[in-house]
């Protein structure tokens, strides 16, 4: 851990706000693309974005600063976004709008990183949330399993899962060419 971060930490648990707000800006991005990718709807990933940087700091004395700060920080949001998830399930609310696409994609010209966005997106949450801890946020197999919760054999599987689903779409549409046959 950078020593600058272990100050920032170590600044927050002495109840140095701005300190914490520090932490807040360098990880929101990234919390905000855990909990999107759970939850599939903007609104409730910034619920539980918020939600996820409170449950943070209210237990940030029981981080062990031997772990990536970060792997923890994206466990405690993985966490809020399944929960928020399965809450959802449970009250059997009608299904919430499809997102039409992240906004990012329109600045980018790249047609092929939009369909590969699409593509990623349209994933079952199985898979598309270790593929955005892994490619997006560049999280190690074994980060991503103390994330989700999973053996790093069921992340590797789901990995490559995703991958040929994310490949099947893409030739699907066209954008690639099936490489096999």
């Amino acid at each position: 851990m950078p020593a600058e971060e272990l100050e920032l930490i170590q600044r927050s648990l002495n109840g140095d706000l701005e300190a914490w707000g520090e932490i807040v800006c360098r990880y929101k991005e990234a919390v905000f693309a855990v909990t999107l990718s759970i939850l599939r709807n903007y609104a409730d990933a910034e619920d539980a974005t918020q939600d996820a940087f409170i449950r943070a700091y209210e237990n940030l004395r029981k981080y062990d600063l031997s772990r990536k700060f970060s792997t923890w920080l994206f466990t405690v949001a993985a966490n809020i976004a399944k929960n928020a998830l399965r809450k959802r399930r449970r009250e059997r609310d009608p299904p919430l709008p499809e997102m039409d696409g992240d906004p990012a994609e329109e600045v980018h010209t790249d047609l092929r990183l939009a369909a590969v966005r699409a593509a990623v997106a349209a994933l079952p949450e199985a898979y598309r949330a270790p593929v955005v801890l892994y490619y997006w946020h560049g999280l190690s197999m074994e980060e991503i399993g103390q994330v989700l919760g999973l053996p790093v054999g069921t992340v590797k599987t789901r990995l490559h899962r995703a991958r040929a689903l994310i490949r099947a779409k893409l030739v699907e549409q066209g954008v690639i060419q099936d490489a096999v046959g």
